[in-house]
């Protein structure tokens, strides 16, 4: 930014005559509308506070409908929740099919655009999302455009428009940070998913941008109107006020140009990395900018500065306190390779940590790129006894153990795509089917938000690794449905891969879950092998574990669940975004037939 913001605290300057030279434009408060600016900033404020708030009271609301559902429906009989599966408000419906669920378009949200198999565009907001960005850009636009044109020197409005846009945009760093941090405490108080805070993060960031290059041009238009090129470096190169704008301009010209789909898909890590050091310079330099001059907006660039810095200590902090233990030592990590480029990875943590269903974790791997985080899905956690050397019939139940006296394994299923996975891949691979043995990182967990123990019908579906996300999901409802604790009577599990050798992906836990008491009762296994390398491999196991060749058709089974659904039913999707959009157009074409929620769970970027 290049030249002075205004706020409340400054006294207004006097009106400049018409024939007054350009120069004093350029400097100073000169034409700077202040109670106007004082007006919008406050109203950008209340605007981001009340729609947290509406969220807020919606979320409970929700909560609490959720709530008692789960205690009426809890150890109740499939046709005792009718009730529960009967739509009592069309408009809620209705919402839900043609704005909170919709894509902007007909069907495409998650599918990604690709130039080529480098070259991503990424996806489309959705119908819910677009009105939201819109509704923010508007207002910033006509706060922009609200200037005093009556005013018989140009340049005054020019000034005026600097000082407005200065405003506006470090108001909006202080949401654009907000919205970027993992360790958010809003994303467990609002329950939205950080893919949808990301994706504010980016559009808030776009409008950030734009106002900072609009302050800086129209502070150099008028400098250049009244001493030339020559006067515009000048006061880049000599003076620090200026030169820090423009440092934080610059940065952020260039966190937008490499923040670009196509540059951002391309060259994902290093663009993690340049992000973060462009980001310090631009807060850092409109710091600065606004110290030097003492100018009231410094404490709010000071703001965003300290909630930078405390989700980065924030980050810090888990991995800390879940990857250390005294006399424990640091988290390990073992990689198995497994068909398909996939890598079965198993974190040996030295403590106990716990871990909600649908959870996922930034994982770091020591020898491949310590600096480097990906986010995945928790598929399977286990809680082992602390002394292994116990005999095992003097071990107690793992499940008696209290929290100190257990230590957590945590896995998940990588495939090799490029950069760190492949890495970590081929350095599995390496080593042959025992694996690799590697200093590793947990950070997490995040998300777990998402409860399905009120919904008497489970609908999961997954794509090739997305199974990791809904495995934890199966494992808690059929432990809950044994306890009597959960409203859930039947679990439909549609899991769609390559090749048939991908199930040894996730074999022993699978395992597990298909031994575990009156499985049979609630849970139907639906596999889909859309490339099987011969018949014979597509054998169904029983009749609650089902494989069929090719792809499923997602609309009949929807509807098919929908005719035998119990009680409230919700469908949740992980897995390709063409798989996330077909589920997301079924589940809004049965949205009049009864109560249909629909989750998902994506990882944009």
């Amino acid at each position: 930014m290049a030249s002075p913001t205004l706020s409340s605290g400054a006294t207004p300057s006097k009106k400049i005559a018409p024939d007054t030279s350009v120069a004093p434009f350029a400097t100073d408060l000169n034409g700077v509308n202040q109670p106007l600016d004082l007006i919008f900033k406050k109203a950008l404020w209340w605007g981001f506070g009340v729609l947290a708030l509406l969220i807020l009271a919606i979320r409970l609301a929700q909560r609490a409908h959720a709530h008692w559902r789960h205690l009426s429906t809890m150890g109740s009989s499939k046709s005792d929740q009718r009730y529960w599966a009967i739509n009592r408000y069309q408009a809620w419906w209705r919402f839900k099919k043609h704005m909170l669920y919709a894509p902007l378009g007909k069907v495409r949200h998650n599918r990604e655009f690709k130039l080529s198999t480098a070259a991503n565009m990424g996806t489309i907001p959705s119908r819910f999302h677009t009105i939201l960005l819109a509704m923010f850009i508007l207002t910033n636009f006509s706060f922009c455009v609200s200037l005093d044109y009556g005013h018989s020197n140009r340049w005054a409005i020019i000034a005026e428009l600097r000082g407005r846009t200065g405003v506006l945009a470090l108001i909006n760093m202080v949401a654009m940070i907000i919205f970027a941090g993992r360790n958010n405490p809003l994303i467990t108080l609002l329950q939205i998913s950080f893919d949808t805070y990301n994706l504010m993060h980016r559009w808030i960031g776009r409008i950030v941008i734009l106002e900072a290059i609009i302050h800086t041009i129209c502070w150099a238009v008028v400098k250049h109107a009244a001493t030339g090129w020559s006067g515009v470096w000048e006061m880049i190169r000599t003076d620090s006020f200026i030169g820090w704008g423009t440092v934080s301009t610059t940065s952020m010209v260039l966190i937008f140009i490499t923040s670009l789909s196509a540059v951002r898909h391309a060259f994902y890590e290093t663009f993690l990395d340049v992000h973060i050091i462009l980001a310090l310079f631009a807060i850092v330099g409109v710091w600065i900018h606004c110290k030097i001059d003492n100018l009231p907006q410094l404490p709010i660039i000071q703001t965003v500065f300290i909630l930078w810095v405390l989700e980065r200590v924030a980050r810090m902090l888990r991995l800390a306190w879940f990857n250390w233990a005294r006399n424990k030592g640091w988290t390990t990590a073992t990689v198995q390779p497994m068909p398909g480029e996939a890598c079965r990875v198993t974190l040996h943590l030295p403590k106990h940590a716990s871990i909600k269903p649908g959870s996922h974790a930034y994982l770091r791997f020591l020898s491949v790129n310590v600096w480097e985080s990906h986010p995945f899905s928790v598929a399977w956690v286990d809680h082992i006894p602390v002394e292994p050397n116990l005999p095992t019939t003097e071990k107690p139940a793992t499940s008696r153990l209290q929290q100190q006296e257990t230590k957590t394994e945590v896995s998940f299923v990588i495939q090799a795509q490029t950069g760190m996975t492949r890495k970590l891949h081929d350095k599995a691979a390496k080593c042959g089917s025992e694996g690799l043995t590697i200093r590793a990182a947990f950070e997490g967990p995040y998300a777990g938000h998402h409860s399905l123990d009120s919904y008497g019908h489970v609908v999961l579906y997954a794509g090739a690794t997305g199974i990791t996300h809904q495995l934890s999901y199966v494992q808690h409802l059929i432990k809950g449905f044994n306890e009597g604790s959960i409203a859930t009577k039947k679990i439909t599990l549609i899991w769609i891969i390559r090749e048939a050798e991908h199930l040894e992906w996730v074999r022993p836990w699978m395992d597990v879950i298909l031994k575990m008491p009156r499985r049979r009762e609630i849970l139907t296994i639906k596999l889909f092998v859309t490339r099987p390398k011969q018949p014979k491999e597509i054998q169904s196991a029983s009749a609650t574990v089902q494989m069929f060749p090719g792809r499923p058709n997602v609309k009949a089974i929807i509807q098919s669940e929908v005719e035998t659904q119990v009680g409230a039913m919700c469908v949740t999707v992980c897995g390709p975004g063409a798989l996330a959009d077909s589920v997301r157009s079924a589940v809004r074409e049965v949205q009049d037939q009864g109560v249909v929620d629909f989750i998902e769970e994506s990882f944009t970027w």
